[in-house]
């Protein structure tokens, strides 16, 4: 596979995108950061905070790292304005190297500790902007990149696929998104064009932070450990470049781990997997039904 020149990061106003985007640019890529955030304050925290971040600001920051950075305003929900991003992208640049599926609906009461039908029923909005959103925009970057014959398509998950993290709607979500990489390989395969999904652990982010000071017996120790978001950028890098790569589709990988194999660290340290903690991807089955 050749060097990848061209990504888009989805979801990318702030958070794990923003890191990813931010990572990727640290490679020199050219990178699309897509959101809805225009001007600080669209957006809120856990407790109703101002979070930062916007896509200009992404985008800036992708250029700085090295890359270039390029703000695409997209609402995932609406199919014809994702439509439109890929077809500016093709317009553009003539073609996209790696894909990461990052944007995701967060609902204010995520990290409530209450049970599900406590909650607002919104929160179910994740499986539509986290896992439809990544189907449609998968969709696109497929008839992209095996016209092209080579590609990744990327996922952000969690050990919430595996454990209960964050209640039903965020499991099945993340669960869903494992199984996309799980049986966009067997589709793709032959192609030239990659898919991955990556377990991240406790990330250095916006929310982590405010998430921190609001349940600090919760969060206090994972986040003495946790990952800065370009590390991730890093990994998927190395998976879309590396022969070990194509070796690796269609996994569900524990990011910390496929980092020491590819021996990838996090500004110089290595990270803790938390798989004996929060349990372990399925292992791919082979069997194929029509």
């Amino acid at each position: 596979m050749t060097e990848p020149k061209i990504a888009l990061v989805t979801g990318a106003s702030r958070g794990a995108g923003a890191g990813i985007a931010r990572g990727l640019g640290e490679k020199g890529m050219t990178v699309y950061v897509t959101g809805r955030t225009l001007a600080p304050g669209d957006a809120k925290g856990w407790d109703g905070t101002v979070l930062p971040g916007t896509v200009a600001e992404t985008a800036a920051a992708v250029t700085k790292a090295g890359g270039q950075g390029i703000a695409v305003v997209c609402d995932h929900s609406d199919d014809e304005q994702v439509a439109a991003l890929f077809a500016q992208i093709e317009r553009e640049a003539e073609r996209l190297d790696i894909l990461v599926n990052n944007a995701t609906y967060i609902h204010h009461q995520l990290i409530e500790k209450k049970p599900f039908w406590e909650k607002e029923i919104a929160a179910a909005n994740i499986l539509d902007v986290g896992l439809r959103s990544a189907y449609v925009a998968s969709w696109h970057a497929a008839r992209m990149m095996v016209p092209q014959g080579s590609g990744l398509i990327a996922f952000g998950s969690s050990f919430g696929a595996s454990c209960y993290m964050h209640g039903p709607a965020y499991g099945a979500q993340k669960a869903g998104i494992d199984k996309f990489a799980h049986d966009m390989e067997h589709d793709l395969r032959g192609t030239g064009v990659r898919t991955a999904s990556i377990w991240m652990g406790p990330l250095i982010t916006e929310r982590s932070t405010i998430a921190r000071e609001v349940n600090p017996e919760q969060y206090e120790g994972f986040i003495e450990t946790a990952e800065n978001p370009e590390f991730t950028g890093h990994i998927l890098h190395a998976l879309a470049s590396r022969p070990e790569g194509a070796a690796l589709s269609g996994r569900t990988l524990v990011g910390a781990e496929i980092a020491r194999d590819l021996g990838i660290t996090d500004r110089g340290h290595e990270r803790p997997s938390y798989r004996e903690m929060l349990g372990s991807p399925n292992e791919p089955n082979p069997a194929a039904v029509y």
